[in-house]
């Protein structure tokens, strides 16, 4: 049984990966251990690598959504076997104990937020994603894939999927819905599959009329211009939820609360490297309007979504790669060109 993973990690900002090998955290009876498949490329994997979000403890090795077959579980692992398919999220420890964790809110655990790469571990030792041959960590945080998706379909799922699921399932997104999805990308797009998974009307939203046709194909009902004013005006007042996923630096509160129904909820997905423009307070309380976030989704949060993506057959829109061909999949992402989403494959 082999201790050691090979993956590929950034050296240096502005650097290619590079292949490398590393030592796999401690083993001991909570763990699990993984021959990662497949993982995709997330939009927080470039930011974290070009240090958008602050400095990085180099060598690194990113990459936070993990498939691959179980080949290995501690004592303590009762709901995943070896041989079964396990994926693996942003998060990979949460300490069970604290009242958010007790709560069901483990994705913000009051004792630390672990991520799956460029984090700590309780003793210390190295966290390293997916952009490699093995993966090792604490059970709590590994989920069996339905045996109707393929690996490579799972991947996104475990961040960019639980991301956009969780505000939806959290904010009561129904049939009685209607749900405007800010920005047609790969965090979008799967905000649409879902929003239409749980019977809402969805209208797609982007600043020009670009991404009407793909809107369309991904199964809005509509689709708004939100740089036009007769676009919005139509939607004056009648979206019950929208889901940010992205926008850009023009962005203004007014604009969206115009579009919001009262008691409505502005749900943000997005981490741009800028910062939102102030609120005035007046104008929060007299549209009546909620403003909020979710920080990916909670282990149970998982749980839910894979059910949902099992039983309505949701896939994604994706392109593979071979993990040995990362440093070309980062610069078509670079370049804008996913539709929606990359992944890797071993």
């Amino acid at each position: 049984m082999t201790d050691k993973l090979t993956g590929w990690a950034s050296t240096a900002k502005g650097k290619p990966l590079v292949q490398m090998e590393f030592k796999l955290r401690d083993w001991d009876e909570d763990c699990v251990d993984l021959d990662i498949t497949h993982c995709g490329i997330c939009g927080s994997d470039i930011h974290f690598i070009d240090e958008d979000w602050g400095p990085v403890d180099r060598p690194c090795v990113v990459g936070h959504e993990i498939v691959g077959t179980v080949t290995r579980i501690g004592k303590n692992v009762k709901h995943i076997k070896v041989g079964d398919r396990g994926g693996v999220g942003p998060e990979c420890y949460s300490c069970g104990k604290c009242a958010a964790c007790l709560e069901g809110h483990d994705n913000v655990c009051e004792n630390g937020y672990c991520g799956t790469y460029g984090g700590k571990w309780p003793n210390g030792e190295q966290t390293y994603g997916g952009y490699a041959n093995k993966w090792r960590g604490v059970h709590h945080w590994v989920f069996k894939v339905p045996d109707s998706i393929s690996n490579k379909d799972a991947a996104c799922f475990f961040c960019a999927g639980v991301t956009t699921y969780a505000p939806l399932k959290k904010f009561k997104v129904n049939e009685k819905s209607t749900v405007g999805v800010m920005g047609i990308g790969g965090l979008g797009h799967f905000g649409i599959l879902f929003a239409k998974a749980m019977g809402a009307t969805v209208i797609g939203m982007s600043h020009n009329d670009k991404k009407k046709d793909v809107a369309k194909q991904l199964g809005c009902d509509d689709y708004m211009n939100t740089s036009s004013e007769s676009d919005r005006a139509k939607y004056k007042k009648k979206l019950t939820h929208i889901l940010c996923t992205g926008t850009g630096r023009d962005f203004q509160w007014a604009t969206y609360f115009a579009i919001l129904h009262v008691d409505g909820y502005f749900m943000n997905v997005s981490a741009p490297d800028w910062e939102f423009p102030p609120l005035n307070p007046f104008l929060l309380l007299s549209n009546q309007v909620t403003i909020c976030g979710t920080a990916a989704g909670s282990s149970q949060d998982t749980k839910d979504m894979l059910e949902l993506v099992d039983k309505k057959g949701i896939k994604p829109w994706i392109t593979t790669y071979k993990m040995s061909d990362v440093n070309k999949a980062h610069e078509d992402f670079r370049a804008g060109k996913p539709r929606f989403r990359y992944v890797l494959e071993n």
